[in-house]
């Protein structure tokens, strides 16, 4: 039984959510109706990727980027549930942690319709961090979970939900990064063109709130860039709020040893990681792609719901003396360091994850696709 058009509401709102969804709309076709909340949304940077990736136009919701959290998700939900209530879907598909991801998941709930959660289970144990309030909640109304590891579903089930509701899938992350590389002569012009030598460059961005909003942490961390910078070139994409913060804490100076470059697409952004001989980042998404493209990474954070990545790819490290020590004995592992990750899989699966949850979407709308019929 094939799905009906627009009939799969898939509810997103930052540019993360775009990269891990693509495989998935694409194999929706028809069916797939993408609705953005604008949690992140602005032509330079979400306008770009839902061309780069090739997404159809999504249905905009309003007045919501830029606010704060609980108007976020309040005025999602809102709309939201005007919009399901005039265009129901057989059902809802959110992912990962982010406000419009909760307020798909409640908007969902609020009019009975079946939630898939893709990425669901992942904890990093941290009541600080505002992710992880919102994949907890979504994961206790999500009808399916499409749990990424093994890990992820022991964490499901330590916390009492019923094993029939969760799917070990695999993450979308690995189709994405494997379809969106761009291949040997295009990665080799783009090094080109920024001036960058294979395996000779450090690769680092930086956005968190925990890392920008506190001018200590950022003070710190470009310290450590620009002191790894008198060895190795260090490239900077600079994300704009991250710049703005940096002028308003006055650290405009850090950023002279760096190679700061404007915010890049993500084929570009993939092919540069591709070749640095090390990322630095504050990044969810970046700790699961190193693991696909066998790159090193030092993450700069208090916590992480992404373990499966430190057991050989990934160190986790605060803001500090401690990046550079960390990142210095990286580097010098060297190409045998490199080759070593190449030769290991990612825990993150084996890049079917989109086509899993295509299936379980299929299963879930099948009584509602009969009930109609009848």
């Amino acid at each position: 039984m094939s799905l009906p058009p627009r009939s799969i509401a898939i509810v997103l709102g930052t540019r993360p959510e775009l990269v891990k969804l693509t495989d998935l709309v694409r194999l929706l076709g028809p069916a797939a109706h993408l609705v953005h909340t604008g949690q992140h949304y602005d032509e330079e940077l979400s306008g770009r990727f839902l061309t780069e990736l090739g997404l159809p136009e999504p249905t905009f919701l309003t007045g919501i980027g830029g606010r704060p959290r609980a108007v976020q998700i309040s005025a999602a939900l809102a709309q939201l549930d005007t919009l399901f209530t005039t265009e129901p879907p057989l059902a809802v598909v959110v992912q990962g942690d982010t406000n419009a991801a909760l307020a798909g998941a409640l908007a969902a709930n609020a009019r009975n319709i079946p939630l898939l959660h893709v990425e669901a289970g992942l904890r990093s144990h941290d009541r600080n961090m505002p992710e992880e309030h919102n994949r907890v909640l979504i994961d206790r109304i999500a009808d399916v979970l499409c749990a990424a590891t093994g890990d992820n579903r022991a964490n499901l089930l330590a916390e009492g939900i019923a094993d029939e509701r969760i799917a070990v899938t695999g993450n979308t992350v690995v189709e994405a990064v494997r379809n969106q590389l761009p291949d040997g002569p295009e990665r080799a012009a783009l090094l080109a063109r920024h001036g960058l030598s294979p395996d000779g460059y450090v690769l680092a961005t930086v956005h968190r709130p925990e890392n920008t909003d506190s001018p200590e942490a950022l003070r710190a961390i470009l310290g450590e860039l620009g002191a790894l910078a008198a060895d190795t070139p260090v490239v900077l994409p600079l994300h704009p709020r991250t710049r703005a913060r940096i002028a308003s804490a006055g650290l405009a100076e850090l950023l002279a040893p760096l190679l700061v470059t404007a915010p890049l697409g993500y084929a570009e952004f993939l092919a540069l990681a591709a070749h640095a001989a090390l990322l630095v980042s504050d990044s969810g998404g970046i700790q699961e792609e190193c693991t696909v493209l066998g790159r090193p990474l030092v993450v700069v954070r208090r916590s992480t719901e992404r373990p499966e990545a430190m057991a050989d790819f990934a160190d986790l490290v605060e803001p500090g003396a401690e990046i550079g020590r960390v990142a210095r004995r990286r580097l010098a592992e060297g190409p045998a360091g490199l080759a070593r990750l190449a030769a290991l899989p990612s825990p993150f699966g084996d890049g079917s994850a989109s086509e899993r949850i295509v299936a379980l979407l299929a299963a879930v709308t099948a009584p509602r696709q009969l009930a109609a019929a009848a």
